[in-house]
């Protein structure tokens, strides 16, 4: 089978920022709000981190369900990875996510600061020092086969787009404006040259656009 490149779940606000500015440690995601781009799968019956029985079925529920399958590989960007810039002067930092990182396969971060890869229990980060093409390379031999995701943020994902490297396209269109911040597009029509889409809203408020590759 072929391996796919997938963008999976990656949620923009209406006017097409990813992610706000003013990146912090305590603020991964700048002015933004993840709790607002992101309440659309927090209120699935999939949602990983559901601690209560219910949640929403449908669509959203689906997608997030879905996020996980047939993945061997991610590659993010480095300002997923940390807020921190420049060289590495902190090798005890390894991410937001703890001991328990969610991402279970191996995770490629595009960095010009390498540094040494290390392993939290079924994830184990490598820090490449490349273009998309070599990032995905290294990837898609990690992968055995499965597929490879591109998790963001939205800087990356539109490298690995302008780079013609993306099959699959999957972006929550939240209901909130940002006004600034890291933008994926100004308009989703600028994809259209080279995938077909479906626009979809849910009942939860968001708008999801499905492209694949023509």
């Amino acid at each position: 089978m072929t391996q796919l490149v997938k963008v999976q779940n990656f949620v923009v606000s209406r006017d097409g920022f990813g992610a706000g500015e003013d990146q912090t440690l305590d603020r991964p995601f700048g002015h933004a709000d993840p709790g607002t781009m992101f309440a659309w799968a927090g209120a699935t019956a999939s949602w990983p981190n559901r601690t209560d029985p219910g949640g929403s079925r449908g669509l959203d529920d689906y997608l997030t369900r879905d996020f996980a399958h047939n993945i061997g590989a991610e590659i993010m960007g480095a300002h997923k990875f940390s807020p921190h810039r420049g060289p590495w002067e902190n090798h005890d930092w390894q991410g937001w996510w703890g001991d328990e990182p969610p991402f279970h396969t191996p995770v490629f971060v595009l960095t010009h600061h390498e540094r040494p890869s290390f392993t939290l229990s079924d994830t184990t980060f490598h820090f490449v020092n490349g273009d998309p093409a070599e990032a995905l390379a290294l990837a898609l031999e990690a992968a055995q086969g499965k597929d490879v995701r591109i998790g963001g943020g939205a800087t990356t994902i539109r490298a690995f787009l302008d780079a013609d490297l993306i099959d699959t396209l999957h972006v929550a269109v939240a209901p909130v404006e940002l006004g600034h911040g890291v933008p994926l597009w100004k308009s989703p029509d600028e994809l259209l040259d080279r995938f077909h889409v479906d626009v979809v809203p849910s009942a939860s408020g968001v708008t999801h656009h499905l492209f694949w590759r023509k």
